[in-house]
C-alpha cells in the first residue's frame, strides 16, 4: 500500500483509493465534502455540522474528544482523519493500532494548505484540491491589511472561565495575517495553563487594554447578551461577536473567510 506522511511526521499506510473514510474534525469533514467524497465518507462526529445533511446521512461516531470506538469499528474504516489539537491523544492512539489514521497539525495558513493538498492526494481528488488551494491563496492575497497602528484584539473562545487565543495557534496566525496585534499572544501563565489558549481573569483583561474584544461563536456560543459582561470590564473597548468558523476552520471554509474578514477590517 502507498505510504503517506501526516503532519505529525508519521508514516501511514493507506489504500490507494480509500472507500470508507471517517472524519473526526468538523473543518476537515467539510473539506471532504467539497472534494466530492460523499460516497466515501461513512462516519463523522456530532460537531461536523457542514454539510448539515451529513448529520442525518452519515454515522455519528461521538464527539471530537469522546469517540465511540465500537461504532468506529463497526464501520470498518480504511482511513480515519484526525487532528492533534481537536482529538484525544489516548483515543487516537487506540485507533492507530487498528486503522490507518492520518493526523493534521495546523497552526498557520501554510500548514492548512498542506493539509488540503495531502488529503486531496490521499483521496485521489487532486484536481479539486489544487483548485481549492489556488482560490484560497488568491483570496488571501487580495485581503487588505488592517490599520498599520496594529489594533489590539482580545479573542475569546470560552467564558467562565474566560479563555483567549494565545500564541502558536491558527487563530493567532489569522489575527496577525489581518494586521492585528493579539493582546494575549505573549501572556505568561502557570505551567498548568496552556499558553496557546490561556485562562485569564477580569483583572488581566482590563490590564491588557484591548482596543477590540472578539467574542467567538464557537466553541463557546457567545451571544449579544454577553457583550455587557465584557463592557463592564473594558468600557472603552469595541466588542463584537465574530464567526468562529471563519477564524478557526482550516479546511475548505478558508475560501469563504477572506470576504468575511474584509467586513471586520472595514
Amino acid at each position: 500500500m502507498p505510504v503517506f506522511i501526516d503532519q505529525m511526521m508519521r508514516k501511514v499506510e493507506i489504500s490507494s483509493s480509500p472507500m470508507r473514510i471517517i472524519s473526526l474534525v468538523p473543518s476537515q469533514t467539510e473539506l471532504l465534502y467539497d472534494l466530492g467524497l460523499n460516497n466515501e465518507v461513512v462516519g463523522i462526529t456530532k460537531f461536523c455540522i457542514h454539510p448539515q445533511h451529513w448529520l442525518k446521512e452519515k454515522t455519528i461516531v461521538g464527539g471530537t474528544k469522546q469517540l465511540n470506538i465500537e461504532k468506529i469499528a463497526s464501520l470498518k474504516p480504511d482511513l480515519i482523519i484526525g487532528n492533534k489539537e481537536e482529538n484525544s491523544r489516548a483515543e487516537i492512539e487506540v485507533l492507530m493500532q487498528q486503522y490507518p489514521v492520518w493526523m493534521s497539525d495546523i497552526n498557520n495558513l501554510e500548514e492548512a494548505l498542506q493539509m488540503i493538498e495531502s488529503i486531496a492526494n490521499i483521496t485521489q481528488t487532486s484536481q479539486q484540491g489544487n483548485q481549492l488551494i489556488t482560490n484560497i491563496k488568491l483570496e488571501f492575497e487580495l485581503l487588505p491589511q488592517a490599520n498599520p497602528s496594529k489594533k489590539r484584539i482580545a479573542y475569546f473562545i470560552w467564558n467562565k472561565p474566560m479563555m483567549v487565543a494565545g500564541k502558536d495557534n491558527f487563530i493567532n496566525h489569522i489575527l496577525s495575517r489581518l494586521g492585528f496585534e493579539n493582546a494575549f499572544e505573549n501572556q505568561l501563565n502557570s505551567p498548568q495553563i496552556s499558553y496557546r489558549y490561556p485562562q485569564i481573569t477580569s483583572t488581566e483583561l482590563a490590564a491588557a487594554k484591548p482596543d477590540t474584544i472578539y467574542l467567538s461563536s464557537e466553541p463557546f456560543p457567545f451571544k449579544d447578551k454577553h457583550i455587557e459582561q465584557f463592557k463592564a470590564i473594558c468600557p472603552f473597548a469595541e466588542i463584537k461577536i465574530v464567526d468562529g468558523e471563519m477564524f478557526s476552520w482550516y479546511g475548505s471554509r478558508l475560501s469563504l473567510a477572506p470576504a468575511y474578514f474584509k467586513t471586520l477590517i472595514a
